[in-house]
């Protein structure tokens, strides 16, 4: 009685938060583990073909929201934490909303996005049958601290797991150590060529996880990703079962893989990451994929993700959370060759981490090549990011705190797309923002954008 108590109470809690202009995706699990704490251990049991769970520092919403789009192609029924509410409760969220008022679940698959320090905790209540690793970079310094203690968080949930399949990214060389490492049987995916757009970033994961030498690169792609080996233990990137070559970014993405040619109208090359890690968990699932071209044409990015708004001209809206994450989206930004503005929005809220000092690991230099009318700070922390735009030697920046005047100035310029990069706790809020722009604008009201 408990676990149907508690199924009603998520249910209703969900109702609640949406008709108040909330997700309602940690809340109600929260609550439903109060009432009964084995809930999710009782809700999981009840998946017929297993979960696969999706960990790393980005790319895990993306990606983890491909896997269940590919496999509800083939006709699977599957439980899908697709906000990206990623801890104990959010996980709880999704499969209590997901059964039906006994308590019943029917699925074949869950494909759970866990953050990376929740995965232990997460793993108490179940075992995935495979569990994909896709990057491992320095994030939110306030809560993981440096990046080797979010290896060790995730070692810890492997062991725990025991058995459970690694597909991992093979050009990440701290994420292909897990496969040396733990013993696990792994499925390894990556880029194998050198696609010319390496960046002169930090490189995070630069030294062995074996010995602690520094790594030698054939070539790479952005922070530590590439093809990599040691000269003193000889440990390199593996042999890849994924593999992704004759790589076009230019017009979207393109690339081959398993014998195959995938097209994907997306931005940004990570992206291609993301698409491998998905592809690689559902084959490995067993799924056929001969609906793959229809659902990566039919995928909508989720808040944030490369989202598109029309507000008198393109608005281009991205989360960048931390310096990889950053590097990317100005690699988007620079490889766009429309006159732009740019309007760059932090925070320092809890979740956001109150430690912002990576920003000065950006690479915002690279801005200073870019078409662009202004370069707007704003957010919490918009007169730090000033100083950085100074620094970094950028022209006709300008500073306000109010985020909604940052955009509608950008929007009164005569460039042809704008650029708004946030990090995650000024996410919803601008995304609210350009809605109702966008609402204003076209129903007439937009006038003074033009």
């Amino acid at each position: 009685m408990r676990r149907i108590i508690a199924v009603w109470v998520t249910k209703f809690l969900i109702l609640i938060g949406r008709l108040g202009g909330k997700g309602g995706s940690s809340t109600p699990g929260h609550f439903a583990l109060k009432i009964c704490p084995n809930i999710l251990k009782f809700l999981s049991g009840q998946v017929r073909d297993g979960i696969i769970a999706v960990c790393g520092t980005n790319g895990k919403t993306t990606t983890n929201n491909l896997l269940c789009t590919m496999l509800r192609a083939e006709g699977k029924k599957v439980v899908c934490n697709s906000l990206g509410a990623n801890m104990l409760e959010g996980v709880v969220t999704a499969f209590a909303s997901s059964a039906d008022l006994f308590g019943r679940l029917d699925a074949d698959f869950a494909c759970i996005e866990i953050d990376e320090i929740s995965a232990v905790k997460v793993f108490d209540h179940f075992i995935p049958k495979s569990m994909i690793i896709t990057n491992l970079f320095r994030d939110q310094l306030d809560r993981y601290g440096e990046i080797d203690i979010t290896v060790d968080y995730l070692k810890r949930a492997v062991e725990k797991a025991k058995n459970i399949t690694l597909i991992l990214n093979a050009d990440d060389p701290l994420v292909a150590a897990f496969g040396k490492k733990t013993g696990n049987p792994c499925v390894f995916f990556g880029v194998g060529e050198d696609v010319g757009i390496s960046l002169n970033e930090t490189k995070e994961g630069r030294f062995c996880s074996f010995c602690g030498e520094e790594l030698s690169y054939r070539f790479y792609h952005y922070s530590q990703l590439g093809d990599y080996g040691c000269g003193s233990c000889g440990f390199s990137r593996p042999e890849v079962r994924f593999e992704a070559t004759e790589v076009n970014i230019s017009e979207g993405l393109s690339f081959n893989v398993d014998g195959r040619r995938i097209h994907a109208d997306y931005r940004g090359f990570y992206n291609i990451y993301n698409i491998l890690a998905a592809y690689s968990a559902a084959s490995h699932a067993g799924a056929e994929l001969k609906d793959l071209q229809s659902v990566l044409g039919g995928y909508k990015p989720q808040v944030g993700r490369m989202e598109t708004f029309f507000i008198g001209k393109p608005v281009v809206f991205n989360l960048s959370k931390n310096p990889a994450g950053f590097n990317q989206a100005i690699s988007s930004v620079s490889g766009d060759g429309r006159s732009k503005d740019v309007v760059v929005v932090i925070n320092d809220n809890a979740q956001d981490g109150r430690d912002i000092s990576w920003i000065w690991d950006v690479d915002f230099e690279r801005l200073k090549d870019v078409k662009a009318k202004t370069f707007t700070a704003s957010g919490i922390r918009h007169c730090d990011v000033m100083v950085r735009f100074k620094y970094a030697g950028l022209e006709n920046t300008k500073d306000t705190g109010d985020v909604l005047k940052a955009i509608e100035d950008a929007l009164k310029t005569d460039s042809e797309v704008l650029y708004v990069l946030v990090n995650y706790t000024a996410l919803f809020s601008t995304q609210k923002i350009l809605k109702r722009l966008e609402g204003d604008y076209k129903s007439g009201k937009g006038g003074r954008w033009e």
